[in-house]
Formats: C-alpha cells, sequence, structure tokens
C-alpha cells in the first residue's frame, strides 16, 4: 500500500484510534450545534471573523475503514512510506523501525544521535529524500541535546540496503537557541516540488519561551525552509533583511505537530492548541501568526 504524502497523517491517526476506542466512540456522539470547545477561551484575542474559533459541530457521513496492522509499535510518533510499501516509522525512545507492507514483521534501524526522550521530546519526524531511490538519504528531527538544554534538530543520513543501519548522519539544522524544557518541540517535514524541506519548529511551550515566536532572531515558534543541505532555500521571504533568520518561512506558531502540502501546493500546519483549541492554519510566505490566529486562517473539522 503506497500512501499519497499529503495523506500520511491521516493513517496515523487510524493507528491512533485502534488503541483510543473509548476515546473514539465518543467523539462520534457529537453531532448536535453546540460547539467542539466547551470551555472558555484561555486568551482575550479576538477571532478575524464569526466562527472562526469556535466553530459548531459537524457529522459526516463519509464511509471509511480501519484496519489495524500492529499493536506493538512501541511510542510511535512519525510514518512515510518506502517505495516498496513498507512503513518507516519513529519511535520517540530514540530510533525507527521498519515495518512490513502487512504489519507483521519490525526490524529495528540503529545508528542514530542521542535524543532527549523526556517529555515530548525525542525521535520525530521522518522524510524521504526526493532522491531516495537512488541515493538511500532519509532526513529526520529529534530533539537534540544542545548546550544548556536541548532543542529541535533535523538531520540526515544514509540508510544500508538491509535497512538495519544508517550511516553518514549529520545535523544540517538546529532550532536555536536550546532550551532546558520537554515540549512543543514542534517537528514535521515536508519536501516540496522543488526539492526544498519545510521543517515546523515550536516555542518551547513556557512563557520565558513563548515571546520568541513573534522574534524573528531566533527558530523558535516557525515554520522553516531550508534546503538539502540546511542552507536557507532560495527565495525565501527574509532573505537579507536585517533582524531576521533567513531560513523562516512564516513565524508566530505555537506547537506545529502537522505539516502538508495539499495537490495545488499550498502548505498547510496542524497546530496543537489548549483546552481543544487545535488548528488548521494554510501557511504563507512571510505571514506573521499569532500563536492561535493567525493573518489568513481557515479551519477544517472531520467527524
Amino acid at each position: 500500500m503506497k500512501i499519497n504524502q499529503f495523506y500520511i497523517s491521516l493513517l496515523s491517526l487510524f493507528l491512533t484510534l485502534s488503541s483510543c476506542k473509548k476515546n473514539y466512540a465518543n467523539a462520534q456522539q457529537t453531532g448536535n450545534d453546540s460547539s467542539v470547545e466547551t470551555e472558555k477561551p484561555n486568551s482575550d484575542y479576538q477571532p478575524a471573523f464569526k466562527g472562526q474559533t469556535r466553530i459548531k459541530a459537524v457529522r459526516t457521513n463519509a464511509p471509511y475503514s480501519i484496519d489495524v496492522l500492529n499493536k506493538e509499535l512501541g511510542k510511535p510518533w512519525g510514518i512515510i512510506n518506502l517505495p516498496d510499501g513498507k512503513f518507516l516509522i519513529t519511535d520517540k525512545r530514540g530510533y525507527m523501525n521498519v515495518v512490513s507492507k502487512d504489519g507483521k514483521q519490525i526490524s529495528k534501524i540503529d545508528g542514530f544521535p542521542k535524543v532527549d526522550s523526556k517529555g515530548q521530546g525525542g525521535m520525530l519526524d521522518v522524510a524521504l529524500d526526493p532522491d531516495f531511490k537512488t541515493n538511500s538519504v532519509i532526513y529526520f528531527s529529534f530533539s537534540e541535546p544542545f548546550g544548556k538544554g536541548n532543542l529541535t534538530s533535523v538531520a540526515k543520513g544514509k540508510l544500508s540496503e538491509d535497512l538495519k543501519t544508517i550511516s553518514e548522519v549529520k545535523v544540517i539544522f538546529r532550532a536555536e537557541p536550546s532550551y532546558d524544557g520537554d515540549k512543543h518541540y514542534g517537528s514535521r517535514l515536508v519536501f516540496d516540488k522543488d526539492k526544498n524541506l519545510f521543517v515546523s519548529t515550536g516555542e518551547r511551550s513556557d512563557k520565558e519561551t513563548r515571546v520568541y515566536a513573534q522574534k524573528t532572531d531566533n527558530y523558535l515558534g516557525k515554520i522553516i525552509k531550508i534546503t538539502k543541505d540546511g542552507l536557507p532555500s532560495p527565495g525565501n521571504p527574509f532573505i537579507g533583511k536585517q533582524g531576521y533568520k533567513p531560513e523562516i518561512y512564516a513565524y508566530g506558531v505555537r506547537n506545529p505537530q502537522g505539516l502538508a502540502l495539499d495537490p495545488d501546493g499550498n502548505l498547510w500546519d496542524v497546530e496543537m492548541g489548549p483546552r481543544g483549541g487545535d488548528e488548521i492554519n494554510l501557511i504563507q510566505p512571510g505571514k506573521k501568526l499569532w500563536l492561535g490566529r493567525c493573518n489568513v486562517w481557515y479551519r477544517i473539522f472531520w467527524s
């Protein structure tokens, strides 16, 4: 089974639902006109338009099925398909697994750098090099022990032919400054049609780091766009602008744990919000988001 990149998050959702049947059943009972968010907002930000932040519940009738392929994955975080249909799945404890198409066989990949797996940290997302079929290179994000704390890092390495080890590992990007915390690493990876890499980073949750998301001299709370070697992507909106890191594509995000390009090339992120305030945002180059309030903001819900 080969899965389109745009829908890979749906597969992750299905795998999660297979182990959360009780919560899933409760969610399906939501079909009235009440808001899906029942508690008071935790900020004084005003929505840009009615229904932007307190959308009414909607029940759909779209048919779907769930096939449980494996129940022994440990702590999976990121998932993609290899060209032959096998699954490459990260485990936040610091490694990756290769899982057969039928889900019955699991093999561990060794050779990854050390991760800080406490809290929300660990081995996070994974993406295939656009030229994977010829170079066997993968890219991965992880919470790296660095400086006096840790940070979101992106590295690349070459998979062995037997898919058991990774070599030539090199960190190509670090979302500095480092911070001694254990939350909000963000960390999704998506390649565009020009073989440039989008990276999402979180603002690290704590009050002292939240302000960094609105500042442009750092990499916290950002959507980053870099080349395969970690350099600023040509055409980035802030290249050459004083006070801006050239790798920044958009800024002001909270904890973007989903990232995808749609068939038309539009970039979307999914941000984990407090009190059920999750968001789907349309990301545009050079735009500033307000930690849950975006200049151009769309919200989509599936039930």
